[in-house]
């Protein structure tokens, strides 16, 4: 038998309110619908894809010239600007003249090989794409940025 303090112990557990589980749903469904919100509302950051498209441009173009045949010698057009002194100077102008042809009008380029380089002199602090292809003479660097 039971005494009564162990009864009324055991009554006021079961008299004891219970939260209603459609009240904790419709709470958790309010917050979720509250963040979803808020998410639309203020919006995520937007990555900063300047970089990334200038490195694209420069990758694209080195990507063309790397495939393109040579004017002259050589297996590819970037291989032969990078043969020797004098196939660079032989090309110079004809180079200059595909990378500015390659690229938005926007852009300006500077492409480095082991001879020599074309292009303009990039202006301090601005967002450049570069990209290095090595070829058998040696590496070809092309930048790109904003004009």
């Amino acid at each position: 038998m039971r005494d009564s303090a162990d009864t009324s112990r055991t009554r006021r557990a079961d008299e004891r309110g219970q939260l209603s589980l459609s009240v904790v749903e419709a709470g958790i469904g309010v917050v979720l619908v509250l963040a979803v919100s808020m998410g639309f509302v203020l919006g995520v950051p937007q990555p900063d894809t300047r970089d990334t498209q200038l490195d694209a441009y420069a990758r694209d173009a080195a990507a063309v010239l790397g495939t393109e045949p040579p004017r002259h010698r050589g297996t590819t057009r970037l291989a032969e600007v990078a043969r020797s002194e004098a196939a660079f100077e032989r090309e110079r102008a004809a180079l200059d003249r595909r990378v500015d042809r390659l690229l938005p009008d926007s852009l300006m380029y500077h492409v480095e090989t082991p001879h020599g380089t074309v292009g303009y002199d990039r202006p301090a602090g601005v967002a450049v794409g570069t990209t290095t292809v090595t070829t058998a003479n040696g590496p070809v660097t092309i930048r790109v940025w904003y004009a």
